[in-house]
Formats: structure tokens, sequence, C-alpha cells
């Protein structure tokens, strides 16, 4: 395998970038793509060629007050999303003589929940998708008839990761907040909200609530009265084309650019990211893996799995992405740096681009399979294909001739693993994976990369932009803006292929046996989690 050196870059605070173009491509016409993470937000300019010609990135903590918690400050994160534009334009005015934005497009992640009062000021942080605390609320209606209705005509599993448990727990915990609560929105809405002061969401995150009938694209009854919610209590529904151009003239003003460029509400980062990768024909997967992990695919029909394995998300009536997200992924190598890794000599920084360069070089001294050493990765719980809150991490098969690498070996397989476990399923639900097309912080990894080849035994293509539910955003903004048909490209030029991983057949033999241990013993423990 072949590949550009691309070492990994795993980015601090603020960090911006602008790569060189054409000295006489002075008029340029762009496209700002925002992807708002659960880690960091990122902006990016595009061409109309797909070239990223200019970045920014700023970070932001989880704040978890009690165990169980995960949440964020929403007016950081919309700090972030002004500031990440704010210097992208910049960039952009420092490097060509002559601007041409032609619109501003977003991605975001999903399942957060942010209270608002009837004055547009929130009553709570947002709640991410990695809050576990309507557990209890989750455990009562999964397996209930009634939870497996809501599960086949929303496609969002009954997890506490969804806003339809957060609010069920809401309702019963937090009484006060629950009924002074005028709207009930994501991330996304609230920085539309203070952009524009209207309340909108896309299809494609109001499809990972739980409360919306995917069929329908209608905020669907059933869930809603067992919310204890009415319609009116959540945002208009609107595709993800959707565009609003009466920016506030003060964050213009910040920004720095018109007041009426059209801002497109876009999708969900694991939506876009599918796009971005251009992985949306038929057996072809994308497998992201950044804080936490995924693999998905799209398909022109709804398809529900009855067993209740995968989600179901909607990107157009025409377009819908099967698939199913774990909790642990990069994660899990900050937990080993921060915790066994640094000390007082070498202080610990979750953004520090040594830090996971070491950690996968480490690694690759090992051979395939860690030597007998398997781990389950589930130190935040699990979402696909368990659905299990009270998930637990467990190394397994420790003998004395495990040294360091063996463990962090283990831990890079059994995240793959554990997207491997949402594979089969898909598979079974949706047809045959033949190909895989990586994306995510992961994929600057050769290493890692390899692994997801051998563990799935299928070729994986790594694309020439890890940023990928970002530049899903920038073909949104594409077809809103009427620059193409659909959300399908003709041609790899946009969204070219950097590297190829063809699968080991002898590691795809040991994986297959250790992933049968993995299998096992998640079976075996999950009634002492």
């Amino acid at each position: 395998m072949n590949r550009p050196c691309l070492s990994a870059s795993w980015r601090i605070n603020m960090v911006s970038s602008i790569r060189p173009m054409d000295k006489n491509y002075l008029r340029m016409k762009h496209i700002v793509a925002v992807d708002i993470g659960t880690s960091s937000t990122k902006a990016i300019a595009l061409d109309l060629n797909g070239k990223i010609i200019a970045e920014h990135y700023v970070s932001y903590p989880i704040i978890s007050p009690r165990p169980s918690y995960s949440e964020q400050d929403p007016e950081i994160l919309f700090d972030a999303v002004v500031t990440c534009i704010a210097q992208v334009s910049k960039l952009m005015k420092i490097k060509y003589e002559q601007l041409d934005l032609l619109g501003v497009s977003f991605s975001s992640a999903m399942h957060g929940l942010i209270a608002m009062d009837s004055n547009g000021k929130p009553l709570t942080n947002c709640i991410i998708w990695a809050d576990t605390r309507s557990e209890s609320f989750a455990e009562h209606l999964k397996g209930t008839s009634l939870g497996h209705d809501i599960y086949m005509n929303t496609g969002t599993p009954i997890h506490p990761m969804s806003p339809l448990c957060k609010l069920g727990w809401m309702r019963q915990h937090m009484k006060g907040v629950f009924e002074a609560t005028d709207k009930f929105i994501s991330i996304k809405e609230y920085v539309f909200y203070k952009l524009f002061g209207e309340y909108v969401v896309d299809y494609s995150i109001a499809s990972a609530t739980g409360l919306f009938e995917t069929l329908t694209q209608k905020w669907y009854g059933p869930a809603l009265e067992i919310a204890g919610i009415a319609a009116d209590r959540l945002s208009t529904l609107v595709p993800i084309t959707h565009a609003l151009t009466t920016l506030d003239a003060r964050y213009a003003e910040k920004m720095q650019i018109n007041a009426d460029t059209p801002f497109i509400i876009g999708g969900s980062d694991g939506c876009l990211a599918n796009l971005g990768a251009q992985a949306v024909r038929n057996g072809v997967a994308s497998v992201t893996i950044g804080t936490s992990g995924a693999i998905r695919v799209v398909s022109d029909k709804l398809v529900a799995d009855h067993k209740e394995r995968i989600f179901s998300y909607i990107i157009s009536p025409e377009m819908f992405v099967l698939g199913g997200a774990v909790n642990n992924g990069g994660n899990i190598l900050r937990w080993f740096q921060d915790g066994f890794v640094a000390s007082k000599d070498q202080p610990s920084d979750k953004s520090l681009p040594t830090a996971f360069n070491l950690l996968t070089k480490e690694a690759s001294s090992v051979n395939a399979g860690s030597d007998g050493l398997i781990f389950l990765p589930y130190l935040t719980g699990e979402r696909a294909p368990h659905w299990d809150a009270s998930a637990k991490g467990v190394f397994f098969g420790i003998q004395m001739h495990h040294q360091r690498a063996h463990f962090i070996r283990a831990m890079m397989e059994g995240i793959i693993f554990g997207i491997f476990s949402v594979g089969k399923a898909l598979e079974e639900t949706a047809g045959e994976l033949k190909v895989i097309l990586a994306s995510g912080g992961f994929a600057r990894s050769d290493l890692w990369v390899q692994m997801l080849a051998d563990v799935f035994n299928k070729k994986v293509y790594v694309k020439e932009s890890v940023e990928s539910s970002a530049v899903g955003a920038a073909i949104v903004a594409m077809n809103a803006l009427q620059l193409i048909d659909g959300f399908i490209l003709d041609d790899d030029e946009f969204v070219p292929s950097i590297a190829a991983f063809d699968p080991n057949k002898e590691n795809h033999a040991i994986y297959r046996e250790n992933f049968g241990t993995f299998e096992r013993l998640y079976e075996k423990l999950k009634d002492e989690f």
C-alpha cells in the first residue's frame, strides 16, 4: 500500500491554516462548511472543486457534574461557530484579493437537547449523546410494544442518547424546568436561533430524536405523547437544503461576511459523513472514528431492523442512512494517555499531536491479535448494536508476557471489533458490504485503517479529506444553491481517494477467532454489567 505522508494531526484548542492555490485565482468562489462536533467545531472553506483552502478549529470540554451526566455549554459552542467562520473569513481575505462566498452550510452532532425559555434563553446546558442519566426511562420503554413501535416508525433505537428518553427523564426529575420550557432544541437549532431568531430543525437532525416519523417527515404523535410534549414545543421541520438569508447584522460583522449570505441548515454529522466520503452507492460503507465511531450505508429505501440493532435516519425523502454508532473511539486512547502514560515529566494534553503518534507507533510493535489480549471497549457504555448503557470496559486474557504495547493495540482492535459488530447487523439488514471508505481522525493512522481492512476482510479506501461531515455539508450547500443536482457526484474528483488498504488474510484469521471471543464475552458479562 502506497500512501502519501500523512502524520496524525490532533489539533489543539484553536488552530488555523490555509492551503496554497494558484496565485492567479484571485476571485474565489467558495463555500464555508461548519461541523459542530463533540470535542470541537471546525470550519472549512472549499472551492467548487472540493479543495479545502482554509480551515479553523476550536475545541471545548464536556461538562460532567455527576456520573452519567455529559453536557456542554451552548454559548461556548455558539461562540466557537462564530469564531471559526470569522477566522476562515480572515484567512481567505489575507490570501485572496476578492472573495465570493456563496453560502455557509452546517453539520452537527446528533441527539443533543437544550431546554429554552419563552425569552429564547437556555434553561439547561446541551445534554449530549454521551449522557446516560435517562437509562432507567430507556430500560422501561425498551422491549415494550410501544418502544418497538416508536423504533420502527422513527428509526431511532431506544437508548439514553435519544432526546425522547432525555425528555422522559426531564419530565420526571426536572419538573420545574420541563414545565417552564418553551422549546426543546439541539445545538444547531440554538445556533440558527441566535443567528436568525427562528427555531428550525432539519429532517436529518430530527430523525435522530426518536420523535420524528421518517416516512411522513412529521413529528410522531405516540412519541410526543410519551415524552409529554406537543409538537409546538419543537422547532419547525425543514429539509436539509433549507436556507436563511436574514443574518443578524451583529454576527455578520463578527464573522466578516455579508448579512444576506445564505446559511444552509445542512444535516447531522453522521449522515453528512457518508455524503462527504461519497459512500452513497449500494455496498459501500462509510466508517468514521473520531471521539466515538460509526459505520453507515446509504439506501434509496427505508429499512428497519426488527431486532432494533441499527438506526435508520433520513437525508432526503429519496435517501436514507442506515447504520450504527459506537460510543467508544479515540476517547479511549485519550483516556489511556491521560491516565497511564502522562506523568509529571510528560504532562497530559488531550490534543497533543505526538501523543497518538507515539501510542499507535508503540502498538505497531505487537502482532495482530495482541497475543491473545482482548478488550471490550465499553468505557462509556455502548450504543449499537447492543444499546446497553450499562456495558463496561474489560481487558481479557492478561498474561505475564503482555506489555503496555499489547494493551494499546488491544484497545485499537477492540474499537474496530465494536464497529464490526455493527457491520454484521448492517449486512443482515441492508445487504452485503463490498467496500469501505474511511474517514475521521483514525484515518490518519495506517495501522488503524489496516486493522479495519483485516477485521472486515474488505478493501478500505481513505479519502483525501478526513473531514467528511464538513465536506458533506458543502455538498448539501452546492445542491441548495443549484450548483449540482442531487447529492451523488459523478466522479471521484470532488472527493478523491489517496490510499487503499487490502486485507491481510492471515491477520483476518486471527481477528476472526478473537472476535468470536469478543462476542461471547459480552454475552457472558452483560448481566454482570
